[in-house]
């Protein structure tokens, strides 16, 4: 019978076997960091990286069966793995499982947000009631002198609006408005997971696009110039744009 590993003895042996697949991955040795991964997963199957890397030798390999296996259980032990979202991609998005992990990771996302945003909502109420009150006392006080009353409620009224305004703005990252048209797919309207650029300049999302190119025609839709699959360039600057506005809006995650 094999000896009993320790918890704390085999999270170091999984650690080590990691950095092994991680120096076989760098040297092109895709099976050999494989076998390391798996047995590091073997050791301690609840840590997420060990998981979404050997999903990257397997897409090396273009295994993409087992990517995708690797990447559903890298997504169900941490929701809001972007790694996981971005090895999902495959050589046919279309009938790979990108938008699932994209709705577990948006669903994962919204709901975090939700909760920051009612203890956000919470907390900026409670300070406005007790902005509101320290200025309505005071000019209580105030105004036990007749003379000059009227003017001191002009002024409490001024302030109390311009109160108002400050925790508007304060509020306004947890206001659920419109998402910048930029940042949203010409197509579909919804904002992008994967957005590539054509040789015109028009941005799509990658499934969209490749959907039209086989379905449509090997042409862009906007532009009606030529295109081919392997014209297209992931748009990074716009991928980067979109990671922004949804790490300051996550209410955005809904919109997609």
């Amino acid at each position: 019978m094999s000896p009993i590993v320790a918890p704390s003895a085999a999270a170091k042996q999984a650690e080590q076997l990691k950095q092994d697949g991680n120096n076989y991955f760098q040297k092109n040795r895709f099976a050999a960091a494989i076998d390391a991964y798996t047995e590091a997963i073997t050791l301690c199957p609840n840590v997420p990286i060990y998981w979404t890397n050997r999903a990257l030798c397997h897409r090396k390999r273009n295994e993409w069966t087992r990517v995708e296996e690797d990447c559903r259980e890298a997504i169900q032990l941490d929701h809001t793995s972007v790694k996981a979202l971005d090895l999902g991609r495959g050589a046919n998005p279309n009938s790979y499982m990108v938008e699932e992990i994209w709705q577990e990771l948006a669903k994962a996302k919204y709901l975090e947000w939700e909760h920051e945003s009612s203890r956000r909502t919470w907390e900026l109420k409670k300070l406005k009631e007790t902005c509101e009150s320290a200025l309505k006392e005071r000019h209580g006080h105030d105004s036990s002198q007749i003379e000059g009353f009227i003017d001191r409620s002009t002024s409490l009224l001024k302030q109390l609006d311009a109160l108002g305004r400050v925790f508007r703005k304060a509020a306004e990252d947890d206001t659920p408005t419109e998402v910048p048209d930029y940042l949203c797919c010409k197509i579909t309207l919804d904002i992008f997971r994967d957005p590539v650029i054509t040789p015109s300049g028009v941005t799509y999302e990658r499934a969209v696009i490749l959907d039209h190119l086989e379905k449509v025609g090997k042409f862009d839709p906007v532009t009606r110039e030529p295109l081919k699959p392997s014209q297209l360039v992931p748009n990074l600057a716009i991928k980067e744009a979109v990671h922004a506005f949804l790490d300051k809006h996550g209410w955005a995650y809904r919109m997609g």
